[in-house]
């Protein structure tokens, strides 16, 4: 026993964890029944692609994700425009459009024309009515040729950052980070007050 005045110890261990312990024996039934699903959605909205339709590419939103890159909702009026496609057509051959979104870089502008160009170049446009062709359609040997695509068309890949293998030099070895730092730091600190200084002394010299 533990001298003083100490509380006298008791370990709870009865508090039949048994009954609070969840089980879930319905996984493997969801699993086959969420496979039949996305099956009789793809026999419902052949030939388009199973994924959906086709989104752009943009960054992340915060600081914190802002370097990678994901699906956007749609691509912008002026993606459309540049790609050649009417906005009106767009939503109707599988590429989503969101008109509030807007370019904020020619990079990612540019990207997203490329990926709706791509698109375009591999679409397959079936005809409303059979044997009832209109201009835009696809052409018969085409339309028997195609196959729907399985999964997310034109997949968005983060570029991995290429390295660079360099000697270490001398010039490296010596060269002082932190000094350097401050002193460029002290070098932005003064610099008003020497182009004012600058700017005077040549006024001097005029005179």
């Amino acid at each position: 026993m533990v001298k003083h005045n100490n509380v006298v110890p008791s370990s709870h261990f009865r508090k039949h964890w048994q009954n609070y312990v969840r089980t879930w024996f319905n996984q493997p039934a969801r699993k086959t029944r969420r496979r039949n699903a996305r099956q009789q959605k793809a026999v419902k909205i052949f030939p388009r692609p199973t994924a959906g339709p086709l989104r752009p590419i943009v960054h992340g939103q915060t600081v914190k994700y802002n370097m990678k890159v994901r699906a956007g909702r749609g691509f912008t009026l002026e993606e459309l425009k540049a790609a050649g496609v009417p906005k009106k057509l767009a939503p109707t051959v599988g590429i989503s459009v969101d008109h509030r979104r807007k370019n904020r870089s020619l990079e990612g502008f540019q990207a997203n024309v490329q990926r709706l160009k791509l698109y375009k170049a591999n679409l397959v446009v079936f005809p409303r009515r059979t044997r009832k062709f209109k201009a835009g359609d696809s052409a018969p040997e085409e339309l028997a040729t195609a196959t729907q695509v399985q999964g997310s068309y034109l997949p968005i890949v983060a570029e991995k950052p290429t390295m660079e293998l360099v000697k270490v030099t001398e010039d490296m070895k010596s060269f002082k980070a932190y000094d350097k730092l401050r002193l460029e730091r002290m070098n932005a600190r003064h610099m008003g007050k020497r182009l004012k200084k600058a700017a005077e002394a040549e006024k001097e010299d005029k005179k």
